[in-house]
């Protein structure tokens, strides 16, 4: 099978976890950047990229790259392009730019030369052109250009990875599902350990727990953009498909509890853990949601110590509630340290002054980004008592 370069972008300090990602889907050449790595393989690598990464945002498939000076060397490069290898004039398309210390004024107008040589092309050689649908398109194209060159890509996916297929809700989560799963391999959580999230939301963490659990590919049940290229290979994918569908394992052994204070929120995470195919976990009892004040949660009865893993509140500094998060995340601490002796805490945040609010001591901290934000994800490990320097644990 030829050969293609891909490149797949990931949440900033992931980048380790989705290199053994994709070298389990047979990626090879794996060289990591800073949010992403280039990798090399067959078409069937990229699309096993696409069903299995639970970390990836997006795989790319790379068509060419060439030094520029100006607007009219990009629109030429857009011209040489061999577009017709991939995509029909009858398909609709979409150009997105991004930039780093590009010479040109106006990515915008890069933009617009970029398309104008791929319709000039279909023009020329098939005197059709693709219309431009910006919301739904049925190819994406990404369009990256640095100090000197510029680089063409084919987009997989659509919409992105962490866009599992379940969310009812779908405006803009808190966590995305992605980060998630990179939080549970971060911790050292494994299927058979008990696992507690006290701030569950709208079910992220314990979702892409129960996910990990039973084997169930990320991808399984989403529409992919590499099923509109020309050349898709549907014999092949339906055979990709066929076996993750098959190695899912639905009774899988699982003790996963999520709670909220919110009733209505935990019920939208009960609706996502159903939709995303655990509804025989949460009858079995195997997986639990409930309403409580993270205040007040307790281990499940009978369980061995296990993780914790969270998302809580964050106290931003220019947030006037800062004062009563702190207050809050004191208490919680208290009740772990009373009803968790022995577990590990994981908490993600983007207030450095966690540690020092909860009167506890981290035994790691990794860097990471949620969105924009700039978080650590904090290690405690719990015994009864206090932190304090001074004081019996």
């Amino acid at each position: 099978m030829a050969k293609n370069t891909f490149y797949a972008v990931c949440p900033l300090g992931t980048e380790e976890l989705l290199a053994r990602e994709i070298a389990q889907c047979g990626g090879t050449d794996i060289k990591k950047g800073r949010s992403g790595l280039s990798f090399t393989g067959s078409m069937a690598v990229g699309m096993k990229a696409c069903m299995h990464s639970r970390v990836a945002s997006r795989i790319l498939l790379r068509l060419g790259s060439s030094d520029y000076y100006d607007e009219e060397d990009i629109y030429n490069f857009a011209c040489r392009t061999k577009w017709e290898n991939h995509f029909g004039p009858s398909a609709s398309i979409r150009v997105d730019v991004n930039a780093h210390r590009s010479p040109l004024h106006s990515l915008d107008f890069a933009l617009l030369r970029i398309k104008d040589g791929i319709c000039d092309r279909f023009m020329h050689f098939m005197n059709e052109r693709p219309n431009v649908d910006r919301h739904d398109p049925q190819i994406r194209i990404f369009a990256y250009m640095d100090a000197k060159y510029c680089t063409f890509y084919l987009d997989l996916c659509g919409e992105a990875l962490f866009k599992r297929g379940w969310r009812a809700d779908k405006g803009e989560a808190p966590l995305k599902e992605n980060l998630a799963a990179a939080l549970l391999m971060m911790s050292g959580w494994q299927p058979g350990m008990t696992l507690v999230d006290p701030f569950c939301g709208s079910g992220t963490i314990p979702i892409e727990a129960a996910s990990i659990a039973t084997n169930t590919a990320p991808g399984l049940n989403r529409h992919f953009l590499f099923e509109n290229f020309s050349d898709f290979d549907k014999d092949l994918w339906d055979e990709i498909r066929e076996d993750a569908r098959a190695a899912v394992n639905r009774h899988a052994r699982v003790s996963i509890q999520a709670s909220d204070i919110s009733t209505i929120v935990v019920g939208k995470a009960v609706e996502n853990a159903r939709a995303a195919g655990f509804g025989p976990l949460i009858d079995s009892g195997a997986m639990k949601f409930f309403q409580c004040d993270a205040r007040r949660v307790a281990p499940p009865e009978g369980a061995e110590p296990g993780l914790l893993i969270a998302n809580p509140p964050y106290g931003e500094q220019s947030n006037p509630k800062s004062a009563s998060v702190a207050s809050m995340m004191k208490d919680v601490s208290d009740n772990l340290k009373h009803g968790f002796a022995g577990w590990t805490a994981w908490l993600l945040t983007s207030d450095r002054q966690l540690p020092r609010q909860m009167r506890l001591s981290e035994s790691r901290k990794i860097p990471l980004f949620n969105g924009p934000l700039e978080c650590r994800f904090f290690r405690f490990d719990l015994v009864a008592g206090s932190f304090r320097p001074g004081k019996p644990a």
